[in-house]
């Protein structure tokens, strides 16, 4: 049913140097939940005895269902800018990160109303936090882990909706098509009205496509400075499209919390 999958770093900042502190593995759900759901993560670290590690996140249009110890909820996207875990000790967290509009069929209310104010568990799959807690963060096996969270979300599925696919498929061109810079070059990819596009990102995804757009080529920015290669700022700043450098420093530390330069240092100090 689930195997442990590699991706790409998916906003985990600097995940090189991070994965000398924690382990971060990847599971690739159900044929039937993996309509809604693009992966299980869990994240599982132990620095007993050890300096606790602050782990830097940046957003992404996805909404995640995560199990933590006295802190269980489904988050939505938080838009203002990186977000900060210190871990310390011994702990796990495990998540469920839903595909760009695979959540808003489970609950049929804009997405964008989730931003900074977490969703009970309870409310959607009515199950009691503390119960999903002790269920899933007892096991040792991950795979076990996994079957346990796909039990209570399969009696909750809505209907398959097929907006679900036209989202990912912009996101994906968004993610992997550079010379994607602005709304209006998806509306001209896709044939589609701006603000029609506008209205469906804000009610399936909870963000809009030009904060997308500009969270991606951020990602793809800290993850060239993660993986060491040589650049300079001005041509990526102009690859990335930006008209000029002090825009995309401007947004980048935005987004990533330091500017280019800063964030450059720290990778080199760290992996």
């Amino acid at each position: 049913m689930s195997e442990n999958i590699y991706k790409p770093s998916m906003g985990v900042l600097n995940l090189r140097g991070g994965e000398k502190q924690f382990q971060l593995t990847r599971h690739v759900p159900s044929e039937e939940i993996g309509f809604f759901v693009k992966h299980f993560w869990i994240v599982s670290w132990d620095l007993s005895g050890q300096q606790p590690y602050l782990q830097d996140v940046v957003p992404n249009p996805c909404v995640n269902l995560v199990i933590e110890k006295n802190r269980t909820g489904i988050y939505g996207i938080a838009k203002n800018n990186k977000f900060s875990y210190l871990l310390q000790g011994k702990g796990r967290v495990f998540g469920v990160k839903f595909k760009p509009g695979g959540f808003y069929p489970f609950v049929k209310c804009p997405v964008s109303s989730l931003t900074n104010q977490p969703m009970s568990v309870r409310d959607v799959f009515d199950v009691e936090d503390n119960t999903i807690e002790h269920a899933i963060l007892s096991q040792e096996d991950e795979e076990m882990m996994v079957r346990i969270a796909e039990s209570f979300i399969q009696p909750k599925l809505p209907a398959r909706d097929e907006t679900i696919l036209l989202i990912n498929e912009i996101i994906d061109q968004i993610r992997d098509n550079r010379e994607i810079m602005k709304v209006d070059d998806i509306c001209q990819l896709f044939d589609f009205n701006k603000r029609k596009l506008q209205r469906m990102f804000d009610l399936h995804v909870g963000a809009t496509p030009k904060w997308v757009i500009m969270l991606y080529r951020l990602q793809n920015a800290a993850e060239i400075m993660d993986n060491g290669q040589h650049f300079d700022w001005v041509k990526l700043s102009t690859d990335l499209g930006y008209f000029d450098q002090s825009h995309f420093i401007k947004d980048f530390k935005a987004i990533i919390g330091k500017t280019p330069e800063e964030y450059a240092r720290q990778v080199n100090r760290t992996t």
